[in-house]
């Protein structure tokens, strides 16, 4: 009897040592898990912070992701742009005009076309007009007027059928009078496509009121004034009693006026004792000479033997006074094309005489035009 109760109380014994252990380790996860629950709370802040941390951080990214697309999305195009137009493609054109005012009875006008760059491969021209009604355009740029109206001339790049320019075209009727040349102010800018300030009228090209001639503007060949100018005779008048009265010089025309023929003789006559290439420099081809204006004057001796005389330097300092300039001053054959000539003065009228002695600048630097045969 006495083994089985031995059996009883060691196996109880054990039951309760098991029970006793279950509770201990019970005891101890549960402390286990109330310091992980307490070191999770007192590392909240510094979680927090670290996030706030990592947000800022995170800001900055979004700060350069949003600027740098920005930046190149500005400057990607331009530069694609530019790789992608082929080597000697057009890529703009100007003219030598973009307004012209006609009768419908004058005779045709062509502007002079420049295409950009002037190495370009193809500078074939295509012409259209927009009322062929009011005026025709020809495959070579030939404007005729037809009938009064208002119409666009348009020329395009047969290379690059982007790249186009126009010319504004008035015809008036026979009664009518043509507009008084405008004096439109306004600065040049390069990037003006279209220039106000330059016109066509009757054939004759005006900058801002002042007619131009030179080797890329000319007259009709039937312009003629029957000599100087009454403005231009009246001024010379003055200047040549001013030289005598203020420094006793004496001064006086040596050639002035020359009708279309007559340049043509000069023009020829030069070319065939001196070659085309050297006369170019200092005889105007027919219908490209100043002298046909009437607003030309060449002082005392047309060569340069008058240049640094007491003649030409008293000229020079004073011909603007009565609205003359000279017109081909030194070292400004790059934009005149023509040599240095002391004695060629040109009447422009004495407010433009001033600006343009002023500013030290030749006629065509002063305009923005450029002189160049075609």
């Amino acid at each position: 009897m006495s083994t089985p109760n031995r059996k009883k109380r060691k196996s109880r014994k054990k039951q309760k040592q098991i029970l006793h252990f279950l509770l201990l380790t019970a005891l101890f996860f549960c402390l286990l898990l109330g310091i992980l629950l307490i070191l999770r709370h007192s590392s909240a802040p510094e979680t927090r912070t670290v996030q706030e941390f990592v947000v800022e951080t995170e800001t900055i990214p979004e700060t350069e992701s949003e600027t740098i697309p920005e930046t190149e999305s500005e400057t990607v195009p331009e530069t694609t742009e530019e790789e992608t137009l082929p080597p000697g493609m057009v890529s703009g054109i100007t003219l030598s005009f973009y307004h012209v005012h006609l009768h419908e009875d004058d005779d045709p006008v062509m502007p002079r076309v420049f295409m950009q760059p002037e190495d370009a491969i193809d500078i074939s021209e295509i012409w259209s007009s927009s009322d062929e009604t009011v005026a025709i355009v020809d495959e070579n740029g030939t404007i005729t007027p037809e009938n009064p109206g208002n119409c666009t001339i348009c020329v395009t790049s047969a290379m690059n059928p982007a790249v186009s320019a126009a010319v504004m075209v008035t015809v008036y009727s026979k009664e009518e009078a043509l507009p008084v040349p405008e004096q439109i102010c306004s600065p040049f800018s390069e990037e003006d496509n279209t220039r106000n300030d330059i016109q066509v009228i009757g054939g004759i090209t005006y900058v801002q009121g002042v007619m131009l001639v030179n080797k890329t503007y000319s007259l009709p060949a039937d312009y003629h004034p029957d000599g100087l100018t009454p403005e231009t005779s009246e001024a010379f008048s003055a200047l040549r009693h001013a030289a005598s009265d203020e420094a006793g010089l004496r001064l006086f025309s040596e050639s002035d006026f020359r009708s279309y023929r007559t340049q043509v003789y000069l023009y020829e006559s030069y070319c065939n004792r001196d070659g085309k290439e050297a006369a170019d420099r200092f005889s105007a081809r027919p219908g490209h000479s100043e002298h046909q204006t009437g607003m030309v004057i060449d002082v005392n001796w047309a060569g340069d033997a008058f240049n640094d005389t007491e003649e030409a330097v008293w000229l020079e300092k004073n011909c603007w006074r009565f609205g003359f300039i000279v017109r081909f001053p030194r070292e400004k054959e790059a934009f005149t094309g023509y040599k240095y000539e002391s004695w060629h003065i040109r009447y422009v009228g004495e407010d433009w005489a001033k600006k343009i002695y002023d500013s030290g600048l030749c006629l065509e630097e002063y305009f923005h035009v450029s002189s160049r045969y075609s």
